[in-house]
């Protein structure tokens, strides 16, 4: 299908869906991840993000997508992420990675993405209607009265460790804690590292059983000695 026509088909879509009083929104997906884009298109496509949302009713906006093919997966998502279908046939089971899907065609992620966010009812497909997706930044919908969305920043919640292991103690796994040590911001180069001892984490009276502990482990040969002498 060429362009000229895949424009024209999604103008004639509109033709099948009540515009009145609903808003065009255009989305730019570049530098957007997948997962976190589709859940905002899915909450502006059942018009959650109105105050007059009513489930029974359809009164989510038309989403227009552009930029679709500079979309991102975070960790190693391109690889291990599959796409899978059934061709109907005995042993017809076929997938496709997400770097397959979007050298094929990158649209196809973000909308298989919204739609399986998008509840499972008859609902469904007149919602994914108002769904236009476009690889580029160019669209049919220029004339519209477009109302500009920008997707919530990303925040990144620092994961790392809160101090490093205390004197008197070594990590179980010496390549994991080499590597959050690495990531942490406030930990890198050592700078500003604290160091803690074991007495530094514990309460007064944990304090207080570790000092009875100790004394008494001290106590313990002391009189095996003497009753050893006394036997004797």
């Amino acid at each position: 299908m060429s362009k000229a026509a895949e424009f024209i088909k999604h103008l004639r879509d509109l033709e099948r869906i009540n515009l009145e009083g609903l808003r065009f929104r255009l989305i730019d997906a570049k530098g957007q991840v997948v997962g976190r884009l589709a859940q905002e298109i899915s909450v502006i496509l059942q018009g959650k993000d109105k105050p007059t949302y009513n489930p029974k009713k359809e009164q989510g906006d038309v989403v227009i997508v552009v930029n679709a093919s500079h979309v991102h997966f975070t960790h190693d998502k391109w690889s291990t992420k599959l796409y899978r279908w059934h061709t109907g046939f005995p042993g017809g089971l076929r997938a496709r990675t997400a770097q397959e899907q979007w050298e094929k065609d990158p649209r196809k992620l973000i909308w298989n993405a919204v739609n399986g966010m998008l509840p499972k009812n008859k609902s469904r497909e007149a919602r994914m209607d108002k769904l236009k997706i476009f690889a580029e930044g160019e669209h049919p919908f220029e004339d519209f009265p477009l109302v500009p969305y920008v997707p919530k920043p990303r925040v990144l919640v620092d994961r790392g460790l809160g101090w490093p292991v205390p004197q008197g103690f070594e990590p179980a796994n010496l390549e994991r804690y080499a590597f959050r040590l690495r990531t942490t911001p406030r930990l890198q180069g050592g700078a500003g590292r604290p160091t803690l001892a074991i007495d530094d984490l514990l309460t007064e009276e944990e304090r207080a059983a570790l000092a009875v502990a100790e004394a008494a482990a001290a106590a313990a040969p002391k009189a095996a000695t003497a009753t050893g002498a006394t036997r004797k």
